[in-house]
């Protein structure tokens, strides 16, 4: 048997959203969030169709997105209830099994213990039953965040220590039992590790998708941190060199696109520093989401991302508001691949 954990930019057949509710994190300013949402809805519908798990007591909710301007025949409306939005940790990872899409459930436990998540963790089963993801579907024991994991499509992972050994998620985990289960679920045949590397205000304990993702097989784009005076640039610099000792599946080393940090951001309401970064992009059929933060940076984000990834169209989304929960674009969107 033949298995393969796709790369982001393979087809894609969707792009899951979990929507914004009153008493989720965001139910402080669920107006913007709304839009924020909504904003990010049409961005991704431009190319790939939207599957959307909307809170129960919002039932005109694909009203709402058809009148925006969401085609109908790229909408797909599930009402479940959820924690929040945070749909690349509690989505479906994908997988094919001898050409046969399989969604992995992996278990969500909101981080390690850090917050609730028994609705987000049931959201991948509820999908399965209501059949909104063709295929098949299997639940694993393991906890595992879709967040934590970037593949190039051809058997090699990329991920972090801190993250991925967490015994709060997994407890006894370690890099040869983590490099066990991704070979027999994901068909790894290698797996990269980097022991550095954080956002300040990131919950996720160093989600490789904060960090450094895959552009192709052969090219890793980074958050960068040139300011020697900046708390990050430790960290980064030691993560750079890491991916500069990384070699691809042909021993050659990786093409390494580095990425502009912008200004720090704060939360509007306690001042603590956000986790605001460029790397948390998101590949959709033919585009290339990138967050934005009305920042100096962000045109050379885009600029250098552009040139990474030539067969897409490169387009910044305004994430301030999604930033005030500590998670960017591609923590809220999980692709379900054709």
């Amino acid at each position: 048997m033949t298995t393969t954990l796709p790369a982001e930019w393979a087809p894609q057949q969707a792009v899951l959203l979990t929507w914004p509710h009153a008493a989720g994190d965001f139910g402080p300013m669920l107006d913007a969030a709304h839009a924020q949402f909504l904003h990010l809805a049409l961005a991704i519908a431009d190319s790939t169709p939207l599957l959307v798990v909307a809170p129960p007591d919002r039932p005109a909710l694909r009203d709402e997105l058809i009148a925006a301007g969401v085609p109908a025949e790229r909408l797909a409306i599930v009402p479940l209830p959820s924690n929040d939005v945070w749909a690349r940790d509690h989505g479906p990872v994908t997988v094919f099994r001898d050409g046969t899409a399989v969604h992995l459930d992996f278990r969500f436990n909101g981080w390690g213990g850090k917050f609730t998540a028994d609705a987000d963790d049931a959201v991948c089963a509820a999908l399965a039953a209501a059949g909104a993801l063709p295929g098949t579907s299997e639940a694993l024991p393991i906890v595992a965040e879709g967040g934590a994991i970037e593949s190039d499509g051809a058997g090699t992972i990329l991920t972090t220590t801190r993250c991925m050994l967490d015994p709060a998620r997994n407890a006894g985990a370690t890099r040869a039992s983590v490099e066990a289960w991704m070979a027999e679920h994901f068909g790894a045949a290698r797996v990269l590790w980097l022991a550095h590397g954080d956002l300040i205000g990131d919950d996720t304990d160093g989600h490789i998708d904060t960090l450094a993702r895959f552009c192709d097989p052969h090219t890793i784009a980074y958050q960068a941190c040139k300011d020697a005076a900046d708390p990050h640039h430790a960290e980064l610099s030691a993560m750079e060199a890491e991916l500069r000792a990384l070699r691809d599946a042909e021993g050659n080393p990786y093409r390494l696109v580095p990425l502009p940090l912008p200004a720090p951001a704060y939360d509007e309401a306690d001042g603590r520093r956000l986790p605001a970064g460029y790397a948390n992009f998101l590949i959709t059929n033919a585009q290339v989401l990138v967050p934005t933060y009305d920042d100096p940076a962000d045109a050379e984000a885009l600029s250098r991302l552009q040139a990474a990834f030539p067969g897409h169209a490169v387009r910044g989304v305004d994430c301030r508001t999604l930033i005030q929960q500590n998670g960017s674009l591609h923590c809220v969107t999980m692709q379900i691949p054709e």
